[in-house]
Order: structure tokens, then sequence, then C-alpha cells
């Protein structure tokens, strides 16, 4: 653009100085029908600069009203996004200071405007779900749900979200909701393990511990998944489908389904006092004495022991006749003895149980360092309230409250 002035302004330049070298004033002759303009070189020149000075000036107005104008409707036009925007942002920062109050006002308040509906909605209910307001939330995944009929496309992370905040209501009307968010769903279950789990506690919650037992298999492949959650399952769903063989068939339906595991599934220590639990609770004893007594002679773990002294078997005998001879090999074994005393304290036997936590306790005086805790010294609190030793039991319970 520079370059084509400065050649119009050299052309000018010419035209206004030939006629001065050649001595000849030199005119224009310009003629449109009946009209004829006579013009010298000259004044022509200064014409057509002045004209193009004007047309610059022109242009140069025109371009700055254009924006000025094109600035003003931007303005006005969006200045209820911009402040939807603001709002937006102001309850994401409230919500990570955990000002939920602030954070759902600011959100409902911005989801329109923003334009940002599906997310100001669905961080809106995450806030009222904080506070407990269930009826807020509910009527905030209700306006999500009008926004999503509308997209193809909305996520499976808001799919999920929208689930867990459902779930986390505890209403069954809620539950159904979200069952049927799931299975509109169901073909990501393979694919995403956020939503496996989701529906593997949904099965439980349902008592549908036959498909949450079978969803299991999946999620222990899972490595986002740990395994302290898979044992909880496994103690929950197999405790639930144990139950409900025995509750629903008899003992001989339990045990069909207790062998039709494969043998890696039975060595979990969670299936397993699942299946030892159901077991005690219904006084089957010899498959229960079958399963227990070989892991016995073994010399399990502290941690296995400590979670055979849950089970409540009540005719513990056979197990009882073990455990004395692992304590004649070391009688100041301390897993042994709170073992024995929590068998004891289980099958009714309490001068055995007495003397097994008294002896546990006395291994503190005798060097060989506290080996109880909360659970046996509150198992002998109760031992002494059966033999009608109260201010003893009270001595105990005061001492487990310290643990």
């Amino acid at each position: 653009m520079i370059r084509i002035i400065i050649a119009l302004i050299i052309f000018l330049f010419v035209m206004a100085v030939s006629p001065f070298l050649i001595d000849e004033k030199g005119y224009i002759l310009i003629a449109m029908g009946n009209t004829t303009i006579e013009l010298t070189v000259l004044s022509a020149g200064i014409m057509l600069t002045l004209l193009f000075i004007a047309l610059i000036i022109s242009l140069k107005l025109l371009r700055g009203g254009l924006n000025f104008s094109f600035g003003t409707w931007n303005k006005l036009a969006f200045a209820g996004q911009r402040r939807g925007i603001a709002n937006f942002n102001k309850g994401l920062a409230a919500y990570m200071l955990e000002d939920y109050s602030q954070a759902e006002e600011l959100f409902a308040k911005s989801a329109i405007p923003s334009k940002r509906k599906q997310s100001a909605y669905l961080l809106a209910a995450s806030a009222s779900a904080k506070l407990d307001l269930n009826s807020n939330t509910n009527h905030y995944l209700a306006l999500l749900e009008k926004e999503t009929i509308k997209l193809k496309d909305v996520g499976l992370e808001s799919v999920i979200v929208n689930i867990k905040l459902l779930m986390n209501q505890d209403k069954a009307e809620t539950y159904a909701k979200a069952r049927a968010l799931i299975d509109e769903n169901h073909k990501q279950i393979g694919h995403d393990a956020r939503l496996l789990a989701l529906e593997i506690d949904l099965c439980i919650i349902e008592q549908r511990f036959a498909q949450a037992v079978h969803y299991l298999t999946a999620a222990r492949k899972e490595k986002t998944i740990t395994d302290e959650t898979v044992q909880v399952w496994e103690q929950l769903a197999y405790y639930g489908s144990f139950d409900e063989c025995i509750k629903q068939h008899d003992s001989n339906t339990l045990h069909d389904n207790w062998n039709g595991l494969s043998r890696k599934v039975k060595q979990r220590e969670a299936v397993l006092f699942a299946y030892c639990r159901v077991l005690a609770e219904n006084e089957v004893i010899e498959p229960l004495n079958k399963l227990l007594v070989p892991l016995f002679k073994k010399s399990p773990s502290s941690d296995f022991l400590k979670q055979i002294r849950n089970l409540p078997i009540k005719h513990a005998d056979e197990l009882i006749a073990i455990v004395q001879k692992q304590l004649h090999k070391n009688v100041h074994n301390g897993k042994w003895l709170s073992c024995l005393g929590h068998l004891a304290l289980k099958s009714g036997q309490y001068s055995m149980a007495e003397k097994a936590f008294g002896s546990l306790i006395k291994l503190e005086d005798e060097e060989y360092g506290k080996q109880y805790d909360r659970q046996d010294l509150q198992a002998l609190a109760h031992v002494h309230s059966q033999q009608g030793q109260y201010q003893a039991a009270d001595a105990m319970w005061s001492k487990a409250s310290t643990l």
C-alpha cells in the first residue's frame, strides 16, 4: 500500500512539473456528454491529490466508526455471558475452598448466561450433595438430564458423577435412577473401571450378590482398583451369596456353591472367611472344622487368627484342642493365647477364656512385650461379666478404652 501511494505521488509530481520543463502549461480536457471541463495539468494534479487525501481520511474515519460500533455491540451483546463466566469461575474457587453453599449459588446463577449448563448443573449438584441438600441435588440433576437429552455425547465422566451423586443419597428411588443410568451405559462397564466399581457397589446394595461376584473377576484385573477395595467387595458379595444359598436352599447347596469356586478364589481370605462366617452362624460345624483344622495345623499368621476370633463359632472343641497343642510348644505365644481365649468365649467356656486372656496380659510383665489389643481386653471384660465379676469387668472396659 505504501509503495502504491509513493508511486502515485511521483506520478502526480511528474505531471505537475513536466509542463514547466517544456515551457507549456499543458491542458487536460474532460468531456462528459454536453459538459466539457478544461483543466491545466497543475490544477488537475492538485485536485487529484486533495481528492486522494480526502479519500484516505474518509476511509480512516469509516474504519474507526465500524470498529467502535462492533466493539460497542460486542460489549452489550456478550456482557451477560461474561458475567456468567465470571460467576462460574468464582463458583469453582468457592468449591475448592469448600464453601459449598456459595459455590452452589454461583453455579446455579451462571449456568444459563455462561452457556456451560452441563458443567454448572453438575457442579451445583455436587456442592449441594456436600451439604446433604438432597432436594437441591435432585433438582440440579433433573435440569442436567434435560440438557443431556439435547446432546448426542455427554461424556462418560458426567454420567459417572451423576451416578455417584444419586447413590450417595442412600434412598431407594435414587438407587433406581442410578441403576437406570448404569444400564443405559452398560456396554462401557467392561471398558471403564470407575463404572465397573459403581456397578459392583450398586449390585451389593441391591443384594444382587451373584451379579456382584460375576463382576469381581474383571475387578481383580483392573490396575486402578486396589486389592483392599476388592477384598471388601469379596467379603460382602460372597457372604451375601453364601448366606442366600443356605437360607433359600440348604447347607448342601451352600457346599456345592463353595466347591464350584476355583482353587485360586478359595484361597483368598475374604472369600474363605465369608464362607466360614455363614457356616458358623448356621452352626454347620463339620464342614467348618474340615476347612479350618488343616489351616490351624500349619501355624497361620497373627492376622489370620485375628479374623478367626470374629467368627461366632459356638462348637469349637476340635479347634481348641489344636490351639492347646500349639501352646504346649510355646506357652508364651500371644497369638495362640488370644485365639484360645476368643474360641473359649464364643463356645461358652468362660473359665478357660479367663485363664487364656489372663496369661496373655501377663506376658507384658514377663518381658515378652504387650501382645494383646483392645478386642482382647473387651473379650475378657465380657468373660468377667458372664461370671458375675462386674468390678473386674469395669476395670477391663476402662483399660480397653485407653488403647
